[in-house]
């Protein structure tokens, strides 16, 4: 049970925002603004929300800078540049369920060639191999298995059953959540004759810093080289990622999207769900694609956004939208043509 209390006051200064109202009003947890109690701290953004923020049971709301109320508050207001952010600070400083003991769990296996940094946690039954790097500050769960001659980095978390296969690497702050496997084979098969002939899958993974994987991914490592994803990537769960992918920095990834082979994602594209991306071609910089698009040519104009399978620039696509819903009625009027035309000839 949570036992933390913060006034107004404490949560500000955490935060660098400024009090307006009484500094001492305390909370001892966090809700939406319809949801809330007299001690509960919630944040406000999003102008279509306003009318919940007056009607609030909420003890202190974080609001943003200059925010002048319509109408009377019974609340203590924060000030901040971005509510949001300020609000995830306190709910992952004080109110993250996921606390991590720093033990090492005496039914786990760590071979004698691996080496475990300062302040590590691993849980009852992982399994480390020979050779493997786990760095300060890592979080493993139990039943995580990290293969030979692979690296895990600092303060890094992989949750419970997350399968890391050998010489993967895994950089500093990631989190990697459950049953994730990073390293499989590549879908990599030579047809000879009537039957296919697995192609061996010699490379690896790279996951730089900052990167979080949700669950039930599947990462291949590249036949030759590496499969790579870059610093600050965030990929939803149910995810796939072919062999000698490259994700570029900061790209995030929507729920049941698949990346074939040697695809080449670059930085900062935002991939709704239901994607699927073609193998060996490239997306530019800052692209968004929307749910359930189908690219199979290359992107290559940054700060474009596309939907449709096959993809179309958006604006074309709703302009074909707009006609294809018309078919029904242009066909229609179509056989009519024809008939006039068919009797005029007779």
């Amino acid at each position: 049970m949570n036992t933390v209390r913060l006034n107004a006051e404490q949560i500000a200064s955490q935060i660098g925002g400024v009090v307006k109202g009484n500094a001492q009003t305390s909370i001892v947890g966090v809700a939406k603004l319809d949801e809330a109690g007299v001690e509960d701290l919630c944040f406000f953004a999003n102008p279509k929300y306003e009318e919940q923020l007056y009607d609030s049971q909420a003890g202190i709301v974080i609001v943003p800078q200059n925010f002048v109320p319509a109408k009377p508050l019974n609340c203590t207001l924060i000030e901040h540049a971005n509510p949001y952010f300020g609000f995830c600070i306190i709910m992952q400083t004080h109110f993250d369920p996921n606390t991590h003991d720093t033990e090492i769990h005496e039914q786990c296996f760590i071979d004698p060639q691996a080496k475990i940094g300062a302040n590590v946690s691993i849980g009852y039954g992982a399994y480390i191999a020979a050779g493997a790097i786990i760095a300060d500050g890592a979080i493993l769960y139990p039943h995580v298995y990290v293969g030979k001659e692979s690296t895990v980095g600092e303060n890094t978390v992989l949750y419970a059953g997350v399968k890391i296969y050998a010489n993967c690497h895994i950089g500093a702050n990631c989190i990697v959540h459950s049953s994730t496997v990073i390293g499989s084979d590549g879908f990599g098969f030579a047809p000879i004759g009537d039957v296919y002939v697995k192609i061996p899958q010699i490379g690896n993974v790279l996951i730089e810093d900052n990167v979080e994987i949700g669950s039930n991914c599947s990462i291949d490592r590249a036949t030759m080289g590496s499969t790579i994803i870059r610093n600050g990537v965030k990929l939803d769960n149910l995810i796939q990622v072919a062999h000698n992918v490259e994700i570029g920095a900061n790209t995030v990834i929507a729920a049941h999207a698949g990346i074939a082979g040697s695809a080449k994602v670059g930085n900062n594209v935002m991939i709704g769900g239901q994607v699927g991306i073609a193998g060996h071609i490239t997306i530019a910089p800052y692209v968004g694609i929307g749910a359930q698009a189908g690219v199979v040519k290359s992107i290559t104009e940054p700060k474009t956004h596309w939907i449709g399978s096959p993809v179309l620039p958006l604006k074309d696509f709703f302009k074909s939208n707009g006609v294809f819903k018309h078919l029904p009625d242009m066909y229609k009027e179509l056989a009519k043509l024809k008939e006039l035309i068919t009797k005029k000839d007779k």
